[in-house]
């Protein structure tokens, strides 16, 4: 029997927001998917930069694509739920505008599901490139090898769920803005099996002019550090539920690791930096570790980003070697704060 006639259904969502030029790239890794039959919600957010109209060309030339165009833009939270609330099969794969996915992702992903009834969620590991399509960045295969409460794979472009789950916990929360897609997989972790597929079929693209550029850096630092908030009470095996009611003012001290995870998209899409100063002026410095590495980062990434980026590439290389992470094609099964661990997955 053909994975066709195996597999179900499908829906593929994305959202779009100003995805120029690298939405073709990303339409057409999905469309030219080994499994074939599913449908394609794409919502564009009220881009600006053409794609809207190239995306009316791509629904012409294929019938999976069911385009939606938004004239107010509902920002990344927002249209991550409106293409979900569109879906109409079981299981939804999340993919974003830019980046790029193996062409047996969705059959790969499908099966996992199939044979593991008890997951709600598969993620895969992810490789990054540049605008150019060039590898910048390798797997991170010693995330799966640690207890966190952070999502060690690409949280959002690479999962696969169950649309009963995703009600289940609610959906997505506009409280989590920018970090959405890491509360989402939390909750879902807390009522069903989260896997792991610890292979690279997803390659996630960071670029200097993508659309996910924010003009007010204080709502995004403000946002990740609510994450760090959140996720360090669910290292102490709290919840954070409380946490999204506070209100947060621009003046206040955030987590000096807010300006390391700020930067990092700039740095590894091979720009420079510059926020030093805002660490400065806004970061909760004090006599620790966590203080002392976002001051020598933000400090490195500002004089020489190519040395920083080729220090952390040898950084993650030894991390990698020293992780006892079993090989494909294994499966992780990943929970918040638990040793992850591995079964045996089938072969498609």
């Amino acid at each position: 029997m053909s994975a066709e006639e195996e597999l179900p259904f499908v829906s593929v969502v994305m959202p779009v927001y100003n995805a120029l030029p690298h939405l073709d790239a990303a339409v057409e890794s999905i469309l030219g998917q080994t499994h074939r039959d599913f449908e394609f919600i794409i919502y564009d957010d009220a881009s600006t930069d053409g794609s809207t109209q190239r995306l009316r060309e791509l629904a012409r030339n294929d019938n999976r694509i069911r385009l939606f165009e938004g004239k107010k833009n509902l920002g990344p939270v927002g249209s991550s739920a409106y293409v979900v609330e569109k879906s109409s099969a079981p299981l939804v794969a999340r993919m974003d505008a830019d980046d790029l996915c193996s062409s047996d992702r969705l059959e790969r992903q499908l099966a996992v599901l199939q044979e593991h009834p008890e997951a709600g969620l598969v993620g895969t590991m992810f490789d990054i490139i540049d605008g150019e399509d060039r590898l910048i960045r390798g797997l991170d295969l010693w995330r799966l090898s640690r207890k966190s409460a952070i999502v060690p794979f690409a949280a959002h472009g690479s999962i696969m769920f169950r649309r009963t789950v995703f009600d289940q916990v609610g959906g997505y929360r506009a409280e989590c803005e920018f970090w959405e897609d890491q509360d989402l997989v939390n909750r879902m972790a807390a009522v069903a099996d989260v896997l792991v597929i610890p292979e690279p079929l997803y390659r996630g693209r960071q670029w200097l002019s993508d659309g996910h550029a924010v003009t007010d850096p204080a709502r995004v630092e403000n946002a990740v550090d609510l994450m760090y908030r959140s996720m360090a009470r669910l290292e102490q095996g709290r919840g954070y539920e409380e946490l999204l009611q506070g209100v947060v003012r621009t003046e206040d001290k955030v987590d000096p690791r807010v300006f390391i995870a700020s930067g990092s998209r700039t740095l590894w899409a091979g720009g420079k930096p510059r926020l030093l100063r805002r660490l400065l002026k806004r970061g909760d410095l004090r006599p620790d570790m966590r203080s002392f590495t976002a001051l020598i980062w933000t400090a490195w990434a500002s004089l020489s980003p190519a040395s920083l980026r080729a220090f952390l590439k040898l950084l993650m290389n030894v991390r990698n070697l020293r992780a006892p992470v079993a090989a494909p094609p294994s499966l992780i099964r990943w929970t918040p704060n638990r040793e992850p661990t591995s079964l045996a997955a089938r072969k498609p």
